[in-house]
C-alpha cells in the first residue's frame, strides 16, 4: 500500500504541472470565458424582457472548463480531474486504470465548446426576445505562455427591440370569440410591449387552455397560428392570432359529457380483466371485481367532479384525477374519452387499480457532541389506506429519542445523566372537506379533513417529567398543484408536569418565566398555514415556502367576555386549569438551485415570533422556539444555544429548561456535489439563534436588541456524506462551530476555547432541508 501511495504521489507531482501534455496538435484546452461584453445593454435591455434575454444569452454561452467552481464558466478551482487524466490516461496497471476511471475528467477542448456555434445560438436568442438587429460574436484568445490553452471572449451587440404595434384575434367561432373577449384582461400580449416569443407561446398556451376548459376537447396548441409582420411598420410587429386553416370539423366542435364508466380492479388483478359486478349511480356506471365494491359509490361520486350533460373541461378532469389520487388508494389510473359519431358528446371511461392497503416507514438518526452527549432517535409509522372503503387513511406513529451525557465534572453527578422522549400519534384522514356550508360542487379542487390524537412524554433526568397530550381537526385544501392551504379550526392541547425534582423546583422558584412556562395548562388554538411547493413542476430551481399563524386562547377569551369576564382579566380557567393566550407567526423559505445533474446549492431561511398576552404572560414551553441539532445548527445539539448571549451555568446546562425563546432566526446554505456513484458530498454553513421579546432578569442577555444581533448569531460550518438509495438518503454530517453567541472566555470572533469543544456529528435519514 505504501508503495502504491508513493507511486500515485510521484505521478501526480510529475504530471500535474502540465494540463496540456496530452492535447493533440491543432487542439486547444478551453480555460473558460474571458468576458462577455454587452454593447447597448443599459439603453435597450433595462426591462424585464431584456433582463430575461440577457440571462438566456449567458446560459447559451456558458460552458464549464476543467476545474470549474460550482459549474461556473469563469471561476475556477484546481483542475484535479484533469491532473488524474494526464497522470493515468495511458496507464497499463489495474490501479492506474481504476484511478483513471473513477477520478479523471476528459479535457474540455475549444473544438468541443464550439464558440462560433454558441454565438449563432445566442444571436437567435436575441431575435427570440425582439432584438432582430442584434448580433453575438466569439473571439478565441490564445494563452501567450501556453498556445495549447485558450479562453473565449463573446461580444453581444444589442439594438432597439421591436415592439408590438397591433394585435388581432381572427377566425375563431362566435363561442370561442366570446370566450376570448371575456378574458381579454388575462392576455399576455399588449400593444406597445416588447416582442417576445416567450410571451407569444404563453398566449397560445393560454388560449388553448381556455378552449379546452370550455368544451373544445380536440384543441391543441399547434392548432393556433401566430402570424407576425415586421415589414409593414419597421421597428414594430403586427400580430395576428388565428386558428390553423383547414382544421377538421370535430376539432372546432364543442363537446359535452355523455356516459361515465368507472372500472376499478383490486390489487394484483389486471385492468382488462372482466369485472364481476356493476352499479348504476345516476349517470355513472360503476364496474368492479370482487364480492363488494372496493370503494364506496358515494366516495367516488364526491371525487368525480364532472357529470353527464356538462360541457367538457380539462381543468375539471385534472381536478377529478387529483381528487381521486389524493384518496391514496389507487396504484394506477387512466381517463379516456370516446366521441359519438356525428355528435358533440364524449363518453368517459375511468380505469383504476387499487393500491396496497398498508404502508410502513422507519426513520433513524443519531447525534454526538463534543461535550460527551450522545443519543439515537427513531420514528415508526404504519398506515392503513381505504380503511372504511371511502379513501380514509388511518396512520399510527410511534417516535422516541434517548440521550445520555457522561461528564464527571458535573457537580454531584458521577452517573449517567439520561434524557428521553417518547411520543405516539394517531390520525384519521378523509379525502373530502367536512364543513357544513361548503358543498362538493362549489369546491372544484382536492381537499381533505384530518382528525388527530397525540401524546408526547418528555423526561429530563434530575429535573422533570412532562406529558403533552392533545387533539385537533385540520383541513387541507389544494387549490393548485403548487399551493396548499391548511386550516386548523380546533386544536386543544394539555401540558402537565408529572414529576419534578428539588433542583427543578429551585430553578423554577428563581425564574418566574420557567415556572409559568411549565405550569399545567390548556392550549386552545387555531392555525392557518400557507404552503407553496413547485417541486411537481418542471422548474429548474425548486422553491418551498411555508407561512403560518397560530392564535391561542382568543376565541376562548371572547366566550368568557360574552359571559361577563373581562378580556384583560388574568388567570381565567378552562376545566379548572389556566389556558394559554398568544399569537405565533412562523415563516420558512427553501430554495434548491440546480447547477447540473450532480451539483446543487440548497438554502433555507426561517424566522418565528410568539407573543403572549391576556390570560398568560409567558408562552407555553412546548410552543417556544429552540435551535440546534441534525437539521438546524449542526455543530450544536438541540437547545444548547440561546436565548441571545445567555448561557446557563455548567451544573444546570443539561436541564433543557431555559435555552428556548420567543423569537427565532435561522439561515442555512449547503453545497451538494457528486462523489462516486450514489455517494454524494456536501459542505454547509449554518447560522441562527433564539431570543426573548422581553427582558428576563434570570436569563441576562437573552432579550433581542439590534445592537447585539450580529454578535449573537451562532455560526458553524461543516461537511457531510449522503448515500442515495433512491427510496431514502442516508446522511452523515460533521459540524464545526465557528462562533458561539455567549461568553466563552476567549476573545475574537472565533471564540471556541479549543477545536475539540466545538464539533458534533449527526447520522440521519433524509436531507436536512
Amino acid at each position: 500500500m505504501k508503495r502504491t501511495a508513493l507511486y500515485i504521489l510521484a505521478l501526480l507531482a510529475l504530471y500535474s504541472c502540465s494540463t496540456t501534455r496530452l492535447i493533440e496538435q491543432g487542439e486547444q484546452l478551453y480555460t473558460g470565458i474571458d468576458k462577455i461584453v454587452f454593447e447597448g445593454r443599459k439603453e435597450y435591455a433595462a426591462t424585464p424582457i431584456g433582463e430575461e434575454a440577457i440571462s438566456e444569452i449567458e446560459a447559451a454561452l456558458a460552458a464549464a472548463p476543467n476545474g470549474s467552481f460550482a459549474g461556473s464558466s469563469s471561476v475556477k478551482s484546481l483542475p484535479i480531474g484533469l491532473w488524474w487524466y494526464n497522470a493515468f490516461a495511458n496507464s497499463k496497471s489495474k490501479t492506474g486504470k481504476w484511478l483513471f476511471r473513477n477520478f479523471a475528467t476528459t479535457p474540455v477542448l475549444i473544438s468541443k465548446v464550439n464558440p462560433e456555434l454558441r454565438a449563432r445560438i445566442a444571436t437567435n436568442v436575441l431575435s427570440y426576445y425582439g432584438y432582430f438587429n442584434g448580433n453575438v460574436t466569439a473571439e478565441v484568445i490564445t494563452n501567450k505562455k501556453n498556445p495549447k490553452k485558450a479562453k473565449v471572449r463573446y461580444t453581444v451587440t444589442l439594438h432597439k427591440p421591436y415592439l408590438l404595434d397591433s394585435i388581432a384575434y381572427t377566425g375563431f367561432s362566435s363561442t370561442a370569440d366570446s370566450l376570448l373577449t371575456a378574458t381579454q384582461r388575462e392576455r399576455l400580449l399588449r400593444t406597445g410591449e416588447q416582442f417576445s416569443v416567450s410571451n407569444l407561446s404563453g398566449e397560445r398556451e393560454r388560449i388553448n387552455t381556455l378552449l379546452r376548459n370550455n368544451g373544445y376537447y380536440y384543441s391543441q396548441t399547434n392548432y393556433i397560428e401566430l402570424l407576425a409582420d415586421t415589414v409593414n411598420n419597421p421597428g414594430n410587429v403586427d400580430m395576428r392570432i388565428q386558428p390553423m386553416k383547414g382544421l377538421a370539423p370535430h376539432i372546432r366542435r364543442r363537446y359535452t359529457i355523455g356516459t361515465i364508466d368507472i372500472r376499478i380492479e383490486n390489487n394484483g388483478t389486471t385492468l382488462r380483466r372482466t369485472a364481476s359486478d356493476t352499479l348504476q349511480m345516476r349517470n355513472i356506471r360503476y364496474i368492479y371485481s370482487g364480492k363488494r365494491p372496493p370503494v364506496r359509490p358515494g366516495a367516488l361520486m364526491r371525487n368525480i367532479l364532472f357529470r353527464s350533460g356538462e360541457v367538457y373541461s380539462q381543468e375539471i378532469q385534472q381536478n377529478s384525477l387529483s381528487q381521486l389520487s389524493k384518496m391514496n388508494i389507487f396504484g394506477g389510473m387512466n381517463f379516456s374519452y370516446t366521441p359519438r359519431k356525428e355528435s358533440d358528446t364524449l363518453d368517459v371511461r375511468i380505469q383504476a387499480q387499487m393500491d396496497k392497503p398498508y404502508n410502513f416507514t422507519f426513520e433513524l438518526n443519531a447525534t454526538s457532541k463534543s461535550n460527551s452527549q450522545i443519543g439515537p432517535g427513531s420514528k415508526v409509522s404504519l398506515s392503513r389506506n381505504n380503511i372504511f372503503r371511502g379513501g380514509e387513511t388511518l396512520k399510527l406513529t410511534l417516535q422516541g429519542s434517548y440521550e445520555w451525557q457522561t461528564d464527571g465534572a458535573i457537580k454531584g453527578r458521577q452517573a449517567v445523566i439520561n434524557s428521553w422522549e417518547i411520543g405516539a400519534d394517531a390520525s384519521l384522514t378523509f379525502p373530502r372537506l367536512f364543513f357544513p356550508i361548503v358543498h362538493r360542487r362549489y369546491l372544484r379542487f382536492p381537499a381533505s379533513t384530518s382528525l388527530r390524537l397525540y401524546a408526547d412524554q418528555m423526561n429530563r433526568s434530575g429535573f422533570f417529567k412532562m406529558i403533552h397530550v392533545g387533539s385537533e381537526v385540520t383541513y387541507n385544501i389544494y387549490t393548485k398543484r403548487t399551493t396548499t392551504h391548511t386550516v386548523t379550526p380546533f386544536r386543544l392541547t394539555y401540558d402537565m408536569l408529572q414529576r419534578t425534582t428539588a433542583k427543578f423546583d429551585s430553578i423554577a422558584a428563581a425564574n418566574r418565566s420557567i415556572a409559568n412556562s411549565f405550569r399545567n395548562q390548556f392550549i386552545p388554538a387555531m392555525q392557518y398555514t400557507y404552503t407553496y411547493d413547485n417541486t411537481p413542476t418542471q422548474h429548474r430551481n425548486k422553491t418551498w415556502i411555508e407561512a403560518s399563524i397560530t392564535s391561542s386562547g382568543n376565541v376562548t377569551s371572547l366566550l368568557f367576555a360574552a359571559f361577563g369576564k373581562k378580556w384583560e382579566q388574568k388567570d381565567k380557567d378552562l376545566f379548572k386549569n389556566p389556558y394559554a393566550q398568544f399569537v405565533k407567526l412562523t415563516t420558512e423559505i427553501r430554495q434548491l438551485y440546480r447547477i447540473n445533474s450532480k451539483n446543487y446549492i440548497a438554502t433555507r431561511l426561517m424566522a418565528g415570533v410568539i407573543k403572549s398576552y391576556g390570560n398568560s404572560r409567558y408562552a407555553p414551553y412546548s410552543e417556544q422556539f429552540y435551535i440546534g441539532g441534525a437539521n438546524s445548527l449542526r455543530a450544536f445539539t438541540v437547545r444548547t444555544i440561546g436565548p441571545g448571549s445567555y448561557h446557563p451555568a455548567k451544573e444546570t446546562r443539561y436541564s433543557y429548561l431555559d435555552e428556548t425563546g420567543t423569537l427565532k432566526f435561522e439561515a442555512n446554505v449547503e453545497y451538494r456535489f457528486g462523489l462516486l456513484g450514489n455517494l454524494n458530498g456536501a459542505v454547509f454553513v449554518d447560522a441562527g439563534n433564539v431570543w426573548l421579546l422581553e427582558k428576563d432578569e434570570s436569563r441576562p442577555g437573552g432579550e433581542f436588541t439590534l445592537r447585539s444581533f450580529a454578535n449573537e448569531i451562532a455560526l458553524n460550518t461543516g461537511f457531510g456524506l449522503r448515500y442515495d438509495l433512491d427510496i431514502l438518503v442516508l446522511r452523515l454530517d460533521f459540524g464545526i462551530a465557528l462562533h458561539a453567541p455567549y461568553d466563552t472566555g476567549k476573545s475574537g470572533y472565533y471564540n471556541l476555547p479549543n477545536f475539540g469543544k466545538g464539533f458534533a456529528w449527526h447520522f440521519a435519514i433524509g436531507y436536512p432541508f
